[in-house]
């Protein structure tokens, strides 16, 4: 036991700075850092595909505000105890610096910003959410980042060497003081990170399109949080013994392979244009004549 210490994950000591009045947040910073990523993969991969970088940052103003809220949402919804239940606080339901967002009413949400942003924009949403696809993937990755400063979220107790130590405060009652528990932020970081370069090799070797590449990354991860949460110990809603979200996986998985199998045979290959309304020919001619006054 005192070697698995000794080779043990530390958690961080803090997780909060102070400018002067203002908080810095890591969960913040790591979740800001995921966006940013998220948007630089997917500018180059759009444009990749034939389109304008500039509105891939037109589409993320729309979809960003509604994925936070999507998916605070749906944590709140599938952890009620902790705001509604007895000893809980409902204003905490709105204290999303503390932690809390639940991926799947983030992509939902997420996906209605993206529409709305893709209409305005007057391009296809398909072909886009195939492009930003593995940069979503690795912004989930780096958002993990955020629980490992704020110590929560973590993984079944182990006796592996690369066990996370989590500081007495934010122990769950009932673990002594030296518990090491599975580092599930680790665990779901790499898996992302593998999964978004999958999704990027099997793009760019099958030349992917009308959407398969997101419910691939659908499919990858449904099957990398499977797992994962199967491991963690955080109170959570369970159906029939499982947690919520387990079911939620399987369920949302299968629907996604389903999708992904039905659009590739119905639309092989890739779309030839990633606009809404398809120039017409008397428009190429009349840019043509533009051009050339």
């Amino acid at each position: 036991m005192t070697g698995a210490l000794a080779l043990a994950i530390p958690s961080p000591s803090r997780g909060v700075w102070h400018l002067g009045p203002f908080p810095l947040r890591a969960y913040a910073i790591a979740i800001l850092l995921g966006i940013v990523v998220a948007v630089v993969v997917t500018q180059r991969r759009w444009r990749e595909r034939g389109g304008d970088p500039e509105t891939v940052l037109d589409i993320t103003y729309w979809a960003v505000p509604f994925g936070i809220v999507g998916g605070r949402l749906y944590h709140v919804i599938s952890s009620p105890a902790k705001y509604f239940g007895e000893g809980g606080d409902p204003w905490k339901a709105f204290a999303i610096w503390e932690g809390g967002l639940g991926i799947w009413g983030a992509v939902a949400l997420g996906a209605v910003g993206a529409w709305i942003g893709c209409r305005r924009a007057g391009v296809r949403l398909a072909p886009f959410a195939d492009a930003l696809a593995p940069g979503l993937l690795l912004a989930q990755g780096i958002g993990r980042l955020g629980n490992w400063f704020n110590q929560e979220l973590f993984g079944a107790p182990t006796t592996l060497p690369w066990g996370l130590r989590i500081d007495d405060a934010h122990l769950p009652a009932g673990y002594e003081s030296g518990t090491l528990f599975h580092p599930t932020f680790l665990y779901e970081l790499l898996w992302n990170l593998a999964a978004a370069g999958l999704l990027i090799y099997l793009d760019r070797r099958r030349r992917l399109g009308h959407g398969r590449v997101f419910w691939l990354y659908v499919v990858l991860y449904t099957a990398g949080r499977l797992w994962i949460e199967l491991l963690r110990i955080d109170p959570a809603e369970t159906v029939l013994g499982l947690r919520l979200n387990v079911w939620t996986s399987i369920l949302v998985g299968l629907g996604a392979l389903v999708a992904f199998v039905v659009v590739g045979r119905r639309h092989p290959g890739r779309e030839t244009t990633l606009l809404l309304t398809p120039p017409t020919t008397q428009d190429d001619e009349a840019d043509a004549s533009e051009r050339t006054r």
